[in-house]
């Protein structure tokens, strides 16, 4: 037996960070996790000499991803200026048979990203009327856009930026459809800034999750069933056996944490119910040789904004070259929120036929080059914020700090990895409080 101060559930960039805080600052951490390696939603598969990222990955800058970056320079990763590259001609836009380059940059603005003029012009007034909303990406709910829905904001604006662009935006990269809330979605746009200076991890979108997990007890293969909290500390049961320790830290998406814990305080639980996730579903497809999109050789990401199915289409070879072998090549295809509940539980092989189908006019011939595909599901995707969660989430971040704590990017209704690292600075912050409020750590039972 061994003393322990903090049970962390969930060994994703979300419960690592978190730990790693605490750990930092002197408590006793243990990590659980379920599957056989850390990651969670941010995983990399090694397979044949590729880096196989199981989501779709990209670190805008430091001023967008604040605590990101905190933690990367705090894990030595930034010591190597090849390890988180530059992502060139990231984003682009399918329309009318070919890739229309620089998307989400300046420039875009002028080379059309497939927009008419009249319609570039509107963007300009939806990105002035945004910057003016008072948009804080932690605090979404304090937005001006308030209840509106997606389809709310682009009502008034020109159908093009709904049809061609924002639209598949917030369907491809979030899985959200137009009846999601606006704020979260704006708030994220403004604070990504522009793509240009999107980066990737070169050796995998599990990097910074592999480098948190060092020097940390880590036990992965270790499923929890159940948490609760009593006078005496928590108690954390999985059929590995049971475990006591003075706190816990749930890293898991928000409707596995209330069935975990479902003896949370009401205020708890009003928000962990009102959080919405969307699934998500992505085909990688390994490559005989390297591909591209006509109109965007260079181009990472394709948000494809004519198809109901198929929603992004990435270049997984052109995020780094060390990412495949040599002369080979790697795509993932990401399905719309309107095939992916269709598509969610069909064998791999279904999925791989109806996706490279949809993905031919876009790459043509990319089918008969595959040489393996690789299916990824998240039932709990990417947080579906609706207007009950914004609406519950002033009772949520403002009660006072309990044994219990919760970490990840719901917490924040934020869909992106920053979203997760930050809740964990609050996780940290919040568990330092209690654990300062009560006494000698209980026992852990090994």
């Amino acid at each position: 037996m061994t003393g322990t101060d903090v049970i962390v559930v969930g060994a994703g960039p979300a419960g690592l960070a978190t730990a790693h805080l605490l750990a930092a600052a002197g408590h006793g951490v243990v990590v659980l996790e379920a599957a056989d390696a850390v990651g969670g939603r941010m995983r990399t598969l090694r397979a044949d000499g590729h880096l196989i990222d199981t989501g779709a990955e990209m670190i805008p800058s430091a001023d967008a991803y604040p605590a990101t970056w905190r933690l990367i320079r705090a894990t030595g990763l930034d010591a190597d200026p090849g390890a988180v590259p530059l992502v060139r001609d990231a984003l682009s836009v399918w329309w009318r048979g070919r890739a229309r380059r620089h998307a989400g940059r300046p420039l875009g603005l002028l080379t059309g990203m497939g927009l008419s003029p009249r319609a570039r012009l509107d963007l300009v007034r939806l990105q002035l009327r945004l910057a003016r909303a008072g948009l804080d990406p932690e605090h979404p709910e304090r937005a001006d856009p308030g209840g509106e829905t997606v389809a709310d904001l682009l009502r008034d604006h020109h159908p093009q930026l709904r049809e061609r662009l924002l639209g598949p935006l917030a369907a491809g990269f979030f899985g959200w459809t137009p009846r999601a809330a606006a704020a979260p979605f704006a708030a994220h746009l403004c604070a990504a800034g522009s793509t240009a200076t999107w980066r990737t991890y070169r050796d995998g979108m599990d990097t910074l999750a592999r480098a948190l997990a060092e020097g940390l007890d880590v036990r992965t293969g270790h499923p929890v069933t159940g948490v609760s909290a009593g006078p005496d500390g928590v108690r954390v049961d999985s059929p590995r056996g049971t475990l006591t320790a003075r706190s816990a830290v749930l890293a898991v998406p928000a409707p596995v944490a209330e069935r975990l814990h479902p003896g949370a305080p009401p205020v708890e639980r009003a928000y962990l119910r009102a959080c919405g996730f969307a699934p998500m579903l992505r085909l990688s497809a390994l490559l005989d040789a390297p591909v591209a999109p006509r109109g965007a050789p260079r181009g990472f990401a394709v948000l494809v904004s004519d198809d109901p199915l198929l929603g992004v289409v990435t270049l997984d070879h052109a995020k780094h070259p060390g990412r495949v072998p040599p002369g080979r090549g790697m795509i993932s295809l990401i399905t719309r929120p309107e095939g992916t509940g269709a598509l969610l539980d069909a064998p791999d092989e279904e999925v791989g036929r109806v996706l490279l189908a949809r993905a031919e006019r876009v790459l043509p011939g990319v089918t008969a080059r595959v040489r393996r595909t690789v299916a990824h599901r998240f039932r709990h995707g990417l947080p579906l914020p609706g207007p009950e969660a914004l609406a519950a989430r002033p009772a949520f971040t403002g009660r006072p700090p309990a044994a219990v704590e919760y970490a990840g990017d719901w917490t924040s209704l934020r869909p992106c990895s920053e979203g997760a690292v930050a809740s964990a600075f609050t996780a940290a912050e919040r568990t330092a409080a209690f654990l300062a409020q009560t006494r000698e750590p209980t026992l852990i039972e090994a």
